[in-house]
């Protein structure tokens, strides 16, 4: 039987001083990597959060950046139609202060590797989708829909893109690859027609918008209404 254990720690490096060889080595490229991050791009006029029941600043601005994106890589590509986007609020990790933004924020912001991706869905999905965020009561973040709550709990007042929803139709859904394999329990994503991997990261989605803008605009229009 084993009744004692001897152990000792072994120092596999002494002491890591700051002009050694790996740090010289990594210094420029750290150096660069830095300046790149925060390099200021454009001006948030206030702060972008995620404060909100239904709705939030952050989340109607980044579904809103990546419709924007989203539809124009889509009709580059593929010469098809972007109808509305979802996303999830849980991955939203940071606010987007008032002031200077870099691509840092963005960073911050999207730290997972998630890429943009399109699914079609037939109408009864749209509703699968729409009584998904009735149920979760979460502010995940969409753009190129409205709704209203009903009192009873269901989705109502349905318009795409501005039009009224048609139940018969196929929609174009831009989301993450993430929520597009069924994450967060949105499985009306696998019971898509037609999936287009974009190859497009989020966080790159942001940034090409960042280099692009001298303002960053704060939707504060009403997504979702609530029938009283």
């Amino acid at each position: 039987w084993v009744n004692k254990i001897d152990g000792k720690e072994l120092k596999l490096l002494a002491e890591f001083k700051e002009d050694s060889v790996i740090n010289k080595m990594i210094s420029p490229y750290k150096d660069s990597i830095d300046r790149d991050l925060s390099k200021e791009l454009p001006f948030a006029p206030e702060t972008l959060d995620k404060t909100g029941e239904w709705q939030t600043s952050i989340g109607n601005f980044f579904a809103d950046v990546t419709f924007l994106k989203g539809s124009a890589l889509l009709q580059e590509n593929h010469q098809k139609n972007l109808d509305f986007i979802l996303l999830n609020s849980g991955g939203i990790r940071s606010i987007i202060p008032k002031g200077a933004v870099t691509a840092r924020n963005a960073y911050e912001m999207m730290p997972f590797e998630n890429n943009l991706t399109v699914v079609t869905l037939k109408g009864e999905q749209v509703l699968e989708l729409l009584n998904y965020l009735i149920i979760e009561h979460k502010p995940h973040p969409i753009s190129g829909i409205q709704f209203t709550v009903s009192k009873d709990k269901k989705p109502e007042k349905i318009k795409i893109q501005g039009l009224d929803f048609d139940l018969a139709k196929n929609y174009r859904v831009g989301t993450n690859d993430y929520l597009a394999n069924g994450g967060d329990n949105m499985l009306f994503f696998k019971k898509g027609i037609e999936r287009l991997d974009l190859n497009y990261k989020l966080r790159d989605v942001l940034i090409d918008y960042f280099k692009t803008a001298d303002s960053l605009p704060v939707p504060k229009d009403q997504r979702i209404f609530i029938d009283q």
